[in-house]
């Protein structure tokens, strides 16, 4: 396990270099990687963090922010349109995936936002499953943009904080002061989500 850990963070501290040396390329280079990443079913959370240590917290959260829908939404179209069969043979069988399928039906843009503000399900899982699903395109990019917002805060700032920190020797505490606030925002936003959540199901 360890040794899979080691392997991977050399991995990501290689590309970091790669992608540092493309120059002013690096943020489209980082943008299309991540992309292909999420298509390809990899977990974009190694790349979110790395992205903090490489372009600082706000830089980090635009490229990642654009990076992240984008990916998102090849997968969602991947799904509904090219890779159907496949994804349903591989989804279909999740509890998870038909309790999703189930209430997006009847609360296609609240699920998608819950579902991107809390990590109740893998975020892989949600790119491809709402493409079975009845949520419309428009619908499930802009609910998914904006609701990844804050995760992708959370992780880019941290991991700036981190870097920063340890790299100055001193605690960044305007990026320690940002990173709670996010996370106290998340908690709120999405304990608000859920109540209007339940007053609809209460209202059906």
């Amino acid at each position: 396990m360890l040794a899979h850990l080691f392997g991977l963070g050399e991995k990501l501290a290689q590309l970091r270099d790669w992608i540092k040396s493309t120059g002013f390329l690096g943020p489209a280079v980082f943008i299309f990687i991540y992309a292909i990443g999420t298509v390809a079913a990899i977990p974009g959370s190694a790349m979110t963090v790395a992205a903090g240590s490489m372009f600082g917290s706000l830089l980090g959260v635009v490229i990642v922010s654009i990076a992240s829908t984008s990916g998102a939404s090849l997968a969602f179209l991947a799904s509904r349109y090219f890779t159907r069969e496949a994804v349903e043979r591989w989804l279909t069988k999740k509890e998870k995936f038909r309790k999703l399928d189930a209430l997006t039906e009847r609360h296609g843009a609240i699920i998608v936002a819950i579902t991107r503000l809390v990590p109740l399900f893998p975020y892989t899982l949600l790119n491809y499953g709402f493409g079975l699903t009845k949520v419309h395109f428009k619908t499930y990019v802009f609910w998914s943009w904006l609701c990844m917002i804050p995760g992708t805060v959370m992780y880019v700032v941290g991991a700036d904080a981190v870097t920063k920190g340890l790299a100055q020797g001193k605690i960044p505490w305007v990026l320690v002061g940002v990173f709670i606030i996010v996370i106290i925002s998340i908690t709120f936003l999405v304990r608000h989500a859920r109540g209007v959540l339940r007053k609809k199901e209460e209202s059906e």
